[in-house]
Order: structure tokens, then C-alpha cells, then sequence
């Protein structure tokens, strides 16, 4: 089994559990979400269906026009090319499960790490061009 370590993506982080990017299986991966963290926009994966399982705290999710703030034990499934963006909007930290099946990989979540953490502000044609490369696209263009 592959120990992998934990990427900080802004202020979320990301502990891979099951990497299936190589081969087109699922992957499976651990989200933290302290309140308030700052979270990717409301996006599509064009390739991938996403399961999302809530572990501790809460995470208020949506998925095209249902939203709901899931709890400890619930789930709410994205299917590929459905809009979906989520938040913590608690004072604790949320942690959940998530699956993608085809897995986009660690290496997404290093990628888009790197771009946050170079110097200045996020660039969001950047960012937008590195979501393009792995299916995801944001719900709106970025602006520059």
C-alpha cells in the first residue's frame, strides 16, 4: 500500500487514500476543510463522477440546484458534467471522504497547490487552464 503525503491546496487539505489515476479506477481521498476556508469555485468534471462522504463537521454542498449542509454519515453524489461547489460554513473543522471514479490523481491536487502558492495573487487563466488539463471546468470563465 502506498503511503502518500498530505497536499495543502490553500487552506484545504488533501490526504490521498487510493490513488486509481493510472489505470481509470477510482481514488479515494481525505478532505479537510477548516471554517471559512477559502474552496475552489463552482466547477464540472466533464470525466469524472464524485462521491462525497462527511466524516466530521459540516459541509454545505451543492450539487446543480440542490443544496444541502450534510452531516457526520451523509453523502451527496456529483455526477460527471453536474455543477458542484461546497464550504464549510461551521466554526469546526469538516473532514470527508471522497471518491472520483475515473480518479483524477494527486498529481491534480500538487499542480494546482503549486499555482496558490506562487508568489503574488492567484492567476485565475491559470488556474483555469490547469482545470481544463484534468476535465474540470470552472461555472462561470474566470476573470483576469
Amino acid at each position: 500500500m502506498q503511503d502518500f503525503e498530505p497536499i495543502q491546496v490553500g487552506e484545504l487539505s488533501i490526504r490521498y487514500l487510493v490513488d486509481g489515476s493510472s489505470d481509470g479506477k477510482p481514488g479515494l481521498f481525505e478532505l479537510g476543510v477548516p471554517p471559512g476556508a477559502r474552496v475552489p469555485p463552482p466547477h464540472r468534471h466533464d470525466n469524472n463522477d464524485e462521491y462525497i462522504y462527511v466524516l466530521e463537521g459540516v459541509l454545505s454542498y451543492r450539487v446543480g440546484d440542490d443544496v444541502r449542509d450534510l452531516h457526520p454519515g451523509q453523502f451527496m453524489v456529483s455526477p460527471r458534467g453536474k455543477v458542484h461547489a461546497f464550504s464549510n460554513p461551521g466554526t469546526t473543522h469538516a473532514k470527508a471522504l471522497v471518491t472520483q471514479y475515473p480518479d483524477l490523481g494527486p498529481q491534480y491536487f500538487r499542480d494546482i497547490a503549486r499555482l496558490l502558492s506562487a508568489s503574488g495573487p492567484p492567476d485565475p487563466k491559470r488556474i483555469a487552464e490547469l482545470m481544463a488539463q484534468y476535465g474540470l471546468v470552472p461555472e462561470r470563465p474566470q476573470q483576469p
